[in-house]
């Protein structure tokens, strides 16, 4: 075998790993979180193992574990809608049959007939959308879930495969950057989790303080928002400041849009998102948040990952060629192998 061989099929694996990424397209978010998830699953996978389990087991149990964490973000919403169902409609009674509303001496009157006929085409339109994207969402979990467990029944030998492709005096670089992305992909779903907690208890303060009679669910509501990208509880602020300004109470439509807004929708990833990025990912707050917005506005929601994925892993690269170059927190610079030149 010669010595280029390796490097050569090395070639091959990244062009055809391209193509795959070309072809689907489609599913390529999917395909990155589940990557990303099983990544952090596989120390769950070897524990297992270490007391006993066998691999096919193993892989399965911590697969499981994913699509619970899954359901416990999603479930309450359901339960919500499920407990709260009759308030809801009860709230929606008390809307006025007329509104008017006058803005710039311009007059526009909407009558609740009128709100009724666009919320029912409102809801026929997402009904069809929902309809026609169901068996899709279904394919991509299914998917999600069969990637998960593929890579973490085989993720081992992968890594070691592409560990050996790394020319042996730059492994130690390489593995380097596997920790620093393994700490970093974990620190952004524990954010994740910690941003949404910090939320409903923003929430709870925020909502008490308005006047607000079910406190809890406002909060839990916005809590859960929190793990959709750009949307976020903004979407449940909007509606509330809706329904207020529709039942004439516009100092209430206004606090909870500047109040609410500011603490409850912006404050959160302000004040927790950087604080515990260097806490759990040594990553600065402001490159934390750089990567984030960055990631998101350009990628969509794959870029919450993606985004301070990629500016981790260039703060280690810039680390790493530091140490190469023996670059001292001073500023200083020292060529490796060569000794400092003495100034009089």
């Amino acid at each position: 075998m010669t010595a280029s061989r390796p490097y050569v099929l090395g070639g091959v694996l990244a062009l055809f790993a391209l193509l795959a990424a070309v072809m689907l397209a489609d599913v390529l978010a999917t395909v990155f979180f589940a990557i990303t998830v099983a990544y952090l699953l596989v120390p769950l996978r070897r524990r297992l193992e270490a007391r006993g389990a066998s691999r096919w087991v193993a892989s399965l149990a911590a697969t499981v574990v994913a699509a619970v964490g899954v359901g416990v973000v999603l479930a309450p919403l359901v339960v919500i809608v499920f407990l709260r169902l009759s308030d809801i409609l009860e709230l929606a009674a008390l809307l006025p049959d007329v509104v008017t509303v006058e803005f710039l001496g311009m007059v526009e009157t909407v009558t609740l007939d009128d709100v009724v006929a666009v919320g029912l085409n409102l809801l026929q339109s997402l009904g069809r959308a929902a309809a026609t994207a169901a068996p899709v969402v279904l394919i991509k979990l299914t998917l999600f879930g069969f990637l998960v467990f593929s890579l973490l029944l085989s993720g081992d030998a992968v890594g070691r495969t592409l560990l050996a492709l790394v020319p042996a005096d730059y492994r130690d670089a390489a593995t380097a950057l596997n920790k620093r992305a393994r700490e970093t992909l974990f620190a952004i779903y524990v954010l994740q989790a910690a941003t949404a907690v910090g939320t409903f208890a923003i929430g709870l303060v925020v909502f008490w303080a308005l006047g607000y009679e079910y406190v809890v669910t406002l909060a839990t509501v916005a809590a859960v928002l929190q793990f959709i990208p750009i949307v976020g509880p903004s979407v449940l602020l909007a509606a509330m400041a809706v329904y207020h300004a529709a039942v004439g109470d516009l100092v209430a439509a206004a606090l909870v849009v500047v109040v609410g807004g500011f603490a409850v929708a912006w404050l959160p990833d302000i004040l927790i998102r950087p604080r515990l990025a260097r806490e759990t990912a040594d990553l600065p707050g402001s490159l934390y948040f750089v990567g984030f917005v960055g990631g998101l506005l350009s990628l969509g929601p794959v870029g919450i990952i993606a985004g301070p994925l990629v500016v981790a892993l260039l703060a280690e690269s810039v680390d790493l060629l530091g140490a190469e170059l023996r670059v001292d927190d001073g500023g200083g610079e020292e060529a490796a192998g060569d000794d400092p030149v003495e100034t009089p």
